[in-house]
């Protein structure tokens, strides 16, 4: 009863206004101080690891800054290994596993097709049948930013716009193809396990997304985008794709048949950023 009254409140919510509104809210030119107290009200809420930041609250100017804080060099060392799979992210798994008739689980009964997810049936297909799928939240708390699982070249992105459903539990159990539905933007990598998706999925109050390699800024109004880099853009293991401005999911997808998951990839088990999560087969 309580997961339905959630789920009709948000179809109620404005969600894309609101998610606007946080977005501009921690930007806002409003003095230091103001910005300080709303990251140090978070921090304790959301009992953020402030020992893990680059820098203390004091050096960031706004609270959007802070959200989506660098962390201390050395921090996440990254699992070494041509084939060895990093963890793009810090959060939990929601789910992992390989696709089945281009069909991805989201929750117990619940499945989304990857066409839909990726934008179009050419970019779903070399992960269609048996591709390797993993689904990373965000908590409020983790850090924000995202990075290359494998070393490679990025081949390109493209921008979905959408909607803004929250990805927390109860959306992604009651709310069909909800990753499908929320605005997304897509990097596309070639690598040596064959071509890999990082999906950056938009949610309630997730104000913008941004990309790292390019000029790319979501929630801008603006209608679906892509591009495709000629010559492509070589990339590091572990260096940054890119970054959210208030949290989300990221989405990892591998070519069929040429990924294995560890067995700990389990959902609700906690990841962070750069340690092994997988190996090509």
């Amino acid at each position: 009863m309580e997961d339905r009254t959630f789920m009709t409140l948000m179809r109620l919510l404005p969600k894309s206004a609101l998610s606007s509104a946080v977005g501009h809210a921690t930007r806002l030119n409003a003095p230091r101080a103001l910005h300080h107290a709303a990251m140090r009200a978070f921090a304790r809420a959301y009992d953020v690891p402030l020992d893990e930041a680059e820098r203390p609250i004091e050096g960031f100017d706004t609270f959007a800054d802070f959200f989506a804080r660098a962390l201390k060099p050395g921090l996440r060392p990254i699992a070494e290994g041509e084939r060895v799979i990093a963890s793009p992210v810090d959060g939990a798994v929601s789910q992992a596993g390989y696709l089945a008739d281009g069909q991805a689980i989201q929750a117990k009964g619940i499945s989304f097709p990857v066409e839909k997810l990726l934008g179009d049936e050419e970019s779903a297909r070399p992960f269609r049948d048996g591709g390797a799928f993993a689904t990373l939240y965000l908590a409020p708390r983790d850090y924000h930013r995202i990075h290359a699982p494998i070393a490679g070249e990025i081949e390109g992105y493209r921008y979905l716009p959408g909607e803004f459903w929250p990805v927390n539990r109860i959306s992604v159990r009651e709310k069909d193809a909800l990753f499908c539905l929320n605005e997304r933007l897509i990097t596309f990598l070639a690598t040596p396990l064959g071509k890999c998706a990082v999906v950056k999925v938009g949610a309630t109050c997730v104000s913008r997304i941004r990309a790292s390699y390019d000029d790319v800024l979501t929630h801008q109004h603006t209608p679906r985008k892509e591009h495709w880099y000629e010559p492509t853009r070589g990339i590091a293991k572990g260096a940054e794709l890119g970054r959210f401005e208030m949290g989300s999911t990221v989405i990892l997808l591998f070519e069929a048949g040429r990924v294995k998951w560890d067995e700990r990839l389990v959902p609700d088990a906690v990841v962070r950023m750069g340690e092994r999560i997988g190996e090509g087969t």
